[in-house]
């Protein structure tokens, strides 16, 4: 079995693990936090940690080949689920503006800390590349 692993230059230089890897049309894209390119954490709260989070998932769909329709699960790890909560409709306007009407399988969990001390959001996803959906 090849496994492709994608590190793509528009997000920061990973270590220890890829952006993405593929096998095949299936795709798992790891955990993004709000990391810009320059490797520091988008201050604003969640609603702009979870945009940034959610572009840098899709920047590596994109240099894996794949598009947002192709996603077949998300998981959004939170430090705040409350808080997430409260802002759950802009939530989803930036879904819909980055990805689309779309809602793959999702999973929201609660966690104690996330890998930079400074980020609220992780989000982790599997993706499909032959699955078009229009």
């Amino acid at each position: 079995m090849f496994v492709d692993h994608i590190n793509p230059p528009e997000l920061p230089k990973p270590s220890g693990f890829s952006h993405a890897t593929r096998s095949g049309d299936i795709v798992h894209l790891a955990g993004q936090t709000a990391l810009t390119p320059e490797g520091t954490i988008v201050e604003g709260g969640i609603l702009a940690q979870f945009r940034q989070a959610l572009t840098n998932v899709l920047t590596a769909l994109e240099a894996a080949g794949g598009k947002p329709q192709h996603l077949l699960s998300v998981t959004i790890y939170l430090l705040d689920i409350p808080g997430y909560q409260a802002v759950g409709k802009e939530i989803g306007r930036i879904w819909r503006e980055l990805v689309g009407e779309a809602y793959p399988a999702m999973a929201g969990i609660g966690v104690t800390a996330l890998w930079q001390p400074e980020a609220l959001v992780e989000i982790q996803a599997v993706a499909a590349l032959g699955s078009d959906r229009s």
